[in-house]
């Protein structure tokens, strides 16, 4: 099984932390940025080949690749062009060459423990399958998920119903050949329609939920979170040790130019 890794976006939400460097490359682990961490634990499940999806700082996401890389698992990378004028969904299209045996599919801010990624792995098999969590509130930010008989997706989306809300999605995806290839069809459909460059790929899970099984595997009690905004970013650090909170950003150094490294605003 492989990884498809989805990093392509700036992360305006935490500027000017990504004024000029990629979301993914922020510091989280001392020196450790968010992708070092996503990949270590890819590795440390037995995932051995990981593909990334660039875009904004494309070339310092694959210079840090070429000088720091992850033992026991193997990398390349694909680009998007559309990553200024699209959200995730085209990101998605873009890495449709990549889907073609079982893969996995996470955002490129979702950082995980590797028992979260076990636990998926284990789970029962599923053409589509989709790691939620649950919690007593959730809020507008939230991508909710309504389920029946406990593992069927029925729905995903941020403006569900309270009433219909079972849990959230992390951003952690496992595909089965036959959930990739209907994934696939339904990326090829959706972006026919100009407005899903300004749409999630869960929207297309969404409405895969009615015409093929996606089913949802529980994480509960385990350890993961979503960076999206400065707050996030401090709460990952103070995850890793209380020692990050004074840390900038990964910064790969062009051969003819110095860089400096951002710091908290």
């Amino acid at each position: 099984m492989k990884a498809i890794i989805l990093s392509a976006g700036q992360g305006k939400r935490l500027l000017p932390l990504t004024e000029t460097t990629p979301k993914c490359l922020l510091s989280v682990d001392a020196d450790k940025p968010v992708l070092e961490i996503q990949l270590q634990a890819l590795a440390e499940c037995g995932i051995q080949h990981a593909t990334i999806m660039v875009g904004f700082g494309a070339e310092k996401v694959e210079s840090f690749l070429a000088t720091c890389p992850v033992r026991g698992i193997d990398i390349t990378t694909r680009y998007n062009p559309f990553f200024a004028v699209s959200n995730n969904l085209a990101t998605c299209w873009t890495a449709i060459p990549e889907m073609h045996a079982d893969f996995l599919l996470l955002n490129g801010d979702t950082l995980f423990e590797p028992s979260v990624l076990q636990r998926l792995l284990m789970a029962p098999s599923a053409p589509i399958l989709l790691a939620i969590d649950r919690k007593a509130e959730y809020d507008e930010d939230d991508m909710k998920v309504s389920v029946r008989d406990e593992h069927r997706l029925t729905a995903v989306g941020k403006r569900l119903p309270p009433s219909q809300v079972n849990g959230e999605s992390i951003g952690l995806m496992r595909f089965r050949v036959s959930g990739a290839e209907a994934f696939r069809t339904a990326l090829e459909t959706a972006m026919r329609k100009p407005a899903s460059l300004q749409r999630w790929y869960l929207s297309v899970i969404d409405a895969l939920a009615d015409s093929s099984r996606v089913e949802v595997a529980s994480i509960e009690g385990l350890w993961w979170a979503e960076i999206d905004t400065p707050e996030d970013l401090a709460q990952v650090r103070a995850h890793f040790g209380p020692q990050q909170a004074t840390l900038g950003s990964y910064e790969a150094e062009p051969p003819d130019e110095a860089v400096s490294p951002i710091g908290e605003p």
